[in-house]
């Protein structure tokens, strides 16, 4: 975490039951999945054969090749044991379910005793994926991850947040699955119609996961997700030990999209200044000249000031 590098740790979760169900087979391992089903719908994704199992848009980009529903997860568990050794080449996942509201006592012998400061400072978030072979289309989130490779095996391309150029991000909305997502294909790039796409995998990390495997990335890192076998689970932990009353920086983007994007180059360079000086320098600086009963929102944030400072943004906004 100190380093913000990406790290596999080799056998981690070998011993979780699901593991070692799922080392005795596929039907083994849902068996051991059904058993914790809360009776909750769960959001299961759908796509057929020649989207080639990664979930992407349609020709328009306006859409998808794939569609969703809700169902029970016991179901769609039976659909994948019957579906395991099919070759209709149909791809089908269930994606980021929370594992304590779907699957109540499976942390109980399935869990990583996450017990430093860090993960206590923020929301701690458990979510289980389950599905065959999929590819989840490089993208990046707002947290760090570690990600429990239970059963299957998975790899990870991972590129570090500078790379965005190089990955050709698509449209902010919609995506297919709530994050930005790189327009280039990792099996197959076109590199007439995305070049930089080269200096973005020379900068790559990949990282080939066994059963049992744990990998940690830092948030803001981009990742292409690829499952091999015909029944995958992951279980992931995300966190940030950013406090939680913190606004998320993606809102600060979109506003600034709205109030200085398309401002002249020079106001824009001015406004990078300010930026640096307020946002991105030292936290001190711009504070240390002040008395503390005039430092305001300059001064380091608790939940109280953040309430104020969304209150005046909000106003500002409904003008």
């Amino acid at each position: 975490m100190a380093g913000q590098q990406p790290v596999v740790l080799e056998g981690v979760v070998a011993d979780w039951a699901l593991a070692r169900a799922g080392a005795q087979s596929a039907a083994a391992a849902i068996a051991y999945l059904k058993r914790f089903d809360a009776g909750r719908p769960v959001t299961v994704y759908r796509g057929a054969a020649e989207m080639g199992g990664r979930f992407f848009y349609d020709e328009t980009l306006t859409g998808f090749n794939f569609e969703s529903g809700r169902a029970g997860l016991s179901a769609i568990l039976d659909e994948m044991e019957a579906r395991t050794g099919g070759t209709d080449g149909s791809s089908f996942y269930i994606g980021s379910t929370d594992l304590d509201l779907y699957l109540p006592g499976l942390r109980a012998e399935n869990d990583l005793p996450l017990d430093h400061p860090m993960f206590r400072t923020g929301p701690l978030l458990a979510s289980i994926w389950i599905g065959n072979r999929t590819i989840a289309s490089t993208h990046y989130d707002m947290s760090n991850n570690l990600a429990a490779c239970v059963v299957g095996r998975r790899r990870f391309t991972l590129f570090p947040p500078d790379q965005i150029a190089n990955l050709y991000p698509g449209p902010l909305e919609p995506t297919p699955g709530g994050q930005v997502v790189s327009m280039v294909d990792l099996r197959a790039p076109d590199l007439e119609r995305f070049p930089r796409f080269r200096d973005a995998m020379a900068a790559a990390q990949v990282a080939d996961l066994a059963p049992g495997d744990l990998l940690f990335y830092p948030a803001l890192w981009w990742h292409d997700v690829e499952a091999f076998d015909g029944f995958n689970v992951l279980i992931n932990y995300w966190w940030n030990p950013s406090p939680a009353f913190l606004d998320t920086p993606m809102n600060t983007l979109l506003h600034a999209m709205l109030s200085l994007r398309d401002r002249p180059d020079a106001e824009k360079e001015a406004w990078r200044h300010l930026f640096d000086y307020y946002i991105f320098g030292p936290p001190d600086r711009p504070v240390a000249h002040l008395p503390e009963q005039a430092r305001g929102p300059l001064a380091p944030l608790d939940p109280m000031t953040a309430r104020r400072l969304r209150a005046l943004l909000l106003n500002k906004l409904n003008r």
